[in-house]
């Protein structure tokens, strides 16, 4: 059961700065050369693929596209036998096994302030909910996280309990995630592209290289599922591709 957005994840940006480590160089090349296309939907007619489903409320297949709206945006406390529920953005997954792929995806803000695109695999067991990494935009910037290593860390998340220890938590953390500010408006179409490639991320929006990080977690063997995620009132996904991959020649 998927219950919360943990502080942890919400500590990346602001709490991180001033352990932030220097920005990485971003390669101006891609860095996967694309094979096979493993999936594709345009989101459009009235039946869809089987492989996806929901997972955080609310996401609708309406006018040609998919729609996530964070519906679940206040905390509720513990009620009636019932344990707490926390925030937490609309998340939509798709059971697509993958290693090194390109996923590219037509975005667009429709009053929301955050969509992403997320690798996870289930059945690890040493991040929370499995969460391997994702490519996280936002208006005015770009964000990469490793979170097997970093914010989904279960090793770190308990030492983020303890005062003593927080600090060094969240340096670790910090050491693998890093934010590019871009410039996006509401209401535009974007196409958003994230390569993986071994323990390498490169994310580009419109054919321009815009965010890039190398983290071990980014290698994980088996992402089992790719997740879609607004945060912050509705976003819109227009298409989405997925390929097979590998490295490309640089």
């Amino acid at each position: 059961m998927r219950l919360l957005l943990t502080p942890i994840l919400l500590v990346s940006a602001a709490a991180f700065a001033a352990d932030a480590p220097k920005l990485p160089a971003i390669p101006a090349q891609p860095i996967a050369k694309k094979g096979e296309i493993l999936f594709s939907d345009d989101f459009k007619g009235g039946e869809h693929d089987k492989r996806w489903h929901r997972v955080v409320d609310t996401f609708a297949f309406e006018g040609g596209a998919l729609k996530g709206t964070q519906t679940r945006d206040k905390d509720v406390p513990a009620a009636n036998g019932k344990p707490e529920v926390k925030a937490h953005a609309a998340v939509y997954g798709l059971e697509l096994p993958t290693k090194d792929s390109v996923v590219e995806v037509k975005i667009k803000f429709d009053g929301c302030t955050m969509m992403d695109v997320e690798f996870d695999d289930r059945k690890f067991l040493g991040s929370h909910y499995g969460h391997l990494c994702r490519a996280q935009v936002r208006l005015d910037k770009v964000t990469i996280m490793d979170e097997r290593e970093g914010s989904q860390n279960e090793e770190l998340k308990k030492l983020m309990q303890d005062p003593a220890t927080k600090a060094e938590a969240q340096k670790k953390m910090a050491a693998h995630a890093a934010t590019f500010p871009v410039k996006l408006e509401q209401g535009k179409t974007y196409t958003f592209t994230v390569e993986t490639v071994g323990d390498e991320m490169r994310a580009s929006i419109d054919g321009k290289a815009v965010a890039f990080l190398k983290s071990p977690g980014i290698g994980h063997v088996t992402k089992s599922k790719i997740e879609l995620g607004v945060a912050g009132k509705s976003g819109i996904f227009e298409e989405i591709k997925v390929w097979n991959a590998e490295p490309a020649k640089r």
